[in-house]
């Protein structure tokens, strides 16, 4: 049965995070770096992904009882001019990853390069949104983070590492940057979700039971264990982002990440690329953007009408829904509805449905 969706105009959904967040007694500056963590998610991701507003009513639940802590000290526990090492002190995720990666990107005018590695911190949503900012100040942006042990290491039957998202992101002479925003997983368990609401089978290549067979059920799927992309490659990929953020930084890895909600323990990595170290802007601009011709100039797949790059589908959906409004599964519009009414904040949106 298909997924009832309701559009809301961007600009008042992103007044209504604010105040959620405000409502919560987050500061101002938090409730804005928060809200642009969940509205660019929201912007770019598909709804059953998972990210964006729907996290609302998670954060209300996990400030509320102490879990995330707004105002956080955000401690640079040892620094050079290349590097740092941050304890986030369990604070708000995305604000933690936008102050680490606008450090990276001081280090990187500096030195050419600049990596921060985060230990205590909780999840920061879709690894493209701190990555944005490296592009903002004509660097490239790179960004992994671990997460909760859902991936089975490739021949196990239990979940021993996380989907570990990656984002690198490049700017270029277009319309749109090039944006990779990945987990190192097939699918997470949004989709599957989704799969499941749906009445739909997912591809075998998703996710294993509880007793690691694959299956094509989303409902067994979602007591088992996901699978990493390209099999081996994906888990192997994986560890090794735990690697460098966790075990290098000296935080949570591994079965640590998530396994207590009072201290998420998720370790990040941050890093920014100053093109200008190495050559003129309009220089780089020039070459990407005739690697980008390249691409799309290739022979077409049968069935293929067009040959994208990364970050072209998710700029598309940000033209589509700044103009005719973002799309909200119904559940969740509902869900922030009530969590407007708990909060005694205004709603200010109608239930038009998407035909």
């Amino acid at each position: 049965m298909p997924i009832t969706l309701v559009r809301v105009p961007v600009d008042e959904l992103e007044k209504f995070s604010v105040n959620v967040f405000q409502a919560l007694g987050v500061s101002e500056d938090e409730a804005r770096r928060c809200t642009r963590g969940l509205i660019e998610s929201e912007l770019h991701c598909l709804p059953g992904q998972g990210q964006g507003v729907r996290r609302l009513p998670v954060y209300r639940e996990r400030i509320t009882n102490g879990w995330i802590i707004p105002g956080a000290p955000y401690e640079i526990v040892k620094e050079s001019p290349a590097l740092a090492l941050v304890d986030g002190h369990n604070g708000l995720g995305s604000v933690v990853a936008q102050k680490s990666m606008e450090l990276a990107v001081q280090k990187a005018k500096i030195s050419g390069i600049g990596t921060v590695i985060v230990r205590n911190s909780t999840h920061f949503g879709s690894a493209a949104v701190p990555g944005r900012l490296a592009l903002e100040q004509d660097c490239i942006g790179i960004v992994m983070t671990n997460a909760g042990p859902e991936m089975a290491p490739w021949g196990a039957a239990s979940g021993v590492v996380g989907t570990n998202p990656w984002g690198i992101l490049a700017p270029t002479g277009g319309d749109f940057p090039v944006v990779l925003d990945i987990a190192l997983t097939t699918a997470g368990k949004g989709m599957m979700r989704w799969y499941e609401r749906e009445g739909k089978k997912m591809p075998l290549d998703w996710a294993l039971t509880p007793d690691g067979y694959e299956t094509d059920d989303p409902s067994a799927a979602m007591q088992g264990f996901l699978l990493g992309i390209g099999q081996h490659k994906g888990y192997g990929l994986s560890m090794m982002t735990d690697v460098i953020t966790g075990v290098l930084g000296g935080g949570g890895y591994g079965l640590a990440p998530y396994s207590n909600p009072a201290k998420q323990d998720v370790s990040h990595l941050f890093i920014a690329l100053d093109i200008e170290w190495f050559m003129p802007m309009s220089e780089f601009k020039a070459r990407i953007d005739d690697f980008i011709k390249q691409i799309k100039s290739a022979k077409k797949r049968p069935g293929f009408d067009e040959i994208l790059v990364p970050g072209e589908l998710d700029y598309r959906r940000e033209l589509e829904y700044r103009k005719d409004g973002a799309k909200l599964d119904a559940v969740v519009f509902d869900e922030l509805a009530v969590l407007a009414k708990d909060l005694n904040i205004d709603f200010p949106f109608e239930r038009e449905v998407v035909a």
